[in-house]
């Protein structure tokens, strides 16, 4: 067994940046008023890290890549059954992967209908005024009561696997988050995570948050 690299510098910033972003766009979601302010600004912020994750889905660390944790229907079966390669544990498992596509789009979702939904008090979104009522109308009921129900169930879906995890298989899957390691046999190839992953990491993040100003501006 190796200590060794799993979770790059990028994916665990983007990790806890999006957990304390949901978090306050939850909070001020339901506070409204004034709050709407900081609603819209971490709605922005998620924005741009689902673009950023998205990129770095492709060209990130190892055990970051999409193509380290996209699963075929064999696989989760046999993962179920406790029949599957140890790779399958050493990053995103067959259920871990379906847990963060789902959650990754589920948030795409309500980022989308927030951009175009109205309050009819004070908060509209920045692309609103491009559709017509209908659009605008839809959009913000599904934002305000199906998205925000479907995201509350995937964070409480999301914690309960990880005490699962933690009391049943005595496995931490929350340490490795932060430091980025784990115990794993030698021949595991580790993610890269040196000064120009993490350069390009931070001029993809930037170019993101380029591209969400340019939007909702």
């Amino acid at each position: 067994m190796k200590n060794i690299r799993i979770w790059d510098l990028a994916t665990r910033s983007f990790h806890w940046l999006l957990v304390f972003s949901i978090i306050g766009l939850i909070i001020t979601g339901n506070v409204g008023g004034n709050a709407m302010v900081w609603h819209f600004r971490l709605g922005n912020v998620v924005f741009t890290l689902l673009l950023f994750r998205i990129i770095w889905g492709l060209i990130g660390g190892h055990w970051s890549r999409f193509s380290s944790f996209i699963y075929s229907p064999k696989s989760i079966i046999q993962y179920l059954k406790g029949d599957h390669p140890k790779h399958h544990a050493i990053g995103h498992n067959p259920m871990g992967a379906l847990s963060v596509f789902a959650l990754l789009l589920t948030l795409a979702a309500q980022v989308a209908t927030g951009l175009f939904s109205d309050d009819e008090i004070a908060a509209v979104g920045p692309l609103a005024k491009h559709v017509s009522n209908a659009t605008v109308s839809q959009a913000s009921f599904y934002h305000t009561e199906i998205g925000k129900l479907l995201i509350i169930l995937l964070v409480v879906f999301h914690i309960g696997a990880i005490l699962f995890y933690l009391f049943k298989k005595r496995e931490n899957l929350v340490k490795p988050m932060i430091h980025g390691d784990k115990f794993v046999d030698t021949d595991t190839p580790p993610s890269r995570d040196d000064g120009r992953m993490r350069l390009l990491a931070l001029i993809t993040l930037l170019a993101c948050g380029l591209v969400v100003y340019l939007t909702v501006s």
